[in-house]
């Protein structure tokens, strides 16, 4: 459902992106509204599904995952039914943190956390390289991160 966003809307959305553990109170205090009527707009926001739900942000490193790669995987061909298969198998391992399907020379793109290169190693070895019609891993590492996938750019008004 598309809904038409005010600037007030904007600042909720902008604000509980930033921290979704301020209150309703806290949040009609920063937009100039009442209890009542912020805690509507929220519901209307997460309703609409433009709220997707609200996450703890916690911290790779700090649960030891120093490891992070990209991988580019190319299937041998694609039917539903390998598809199907290579979906929810690659869905199924905890350390894949994002998956698409993209364009270009391979099939797939993951997004892959491990504690170090020997965990990675294991994890390439014993689950990626297993996958159902694999034809080609590659995998680029990051040597350093500059800007994480945290926020989204919130449209302006009339975009």
């Amino acid at each position: 459902m598309q809904i038409e966003l005010d600037h007030i809307d904007r600042q909720l959305m902008a604000a509980l992106q930033q921290n979704a553990r301020l209150t309703t109170g806290e949040l009609a205090q920063m937009t100039g509204l009442s209890q009542s009527p912020c805690w509507r707009r929220i519901r209307r926001l997460e309703e609409s599904g433009l709220i997707d739900g609200y996450h703890a942000r916690l911290s790779r490193r700090g649960l030891g995952y120093g490891v992070v790669a990209f991988v580019s995987i190319s299937i041998d061909h694609q039917n539903e039914l390998r598809s199907t298969a290579f979906v929810d198998a690659v869905r199924a391992i905890p350390e894949v943190l994002m998956f698409h399907g993209i364009t270009g020379t391979a099939d797939f793109l993951l997004m892959v956390v491990a504690r170090d290169l020997d965990a990675y190693s294991e994890l390439l070895q014993s689950k990626l390289h297993r996958l159902p019609g694999v034809k080609q891993v590659q995998t680029s590492f990051s040597l350093q991160e500059f800007k994480r996938f945290d926020d989204l750019p919130i449209p302006a008004a009339g975009a």
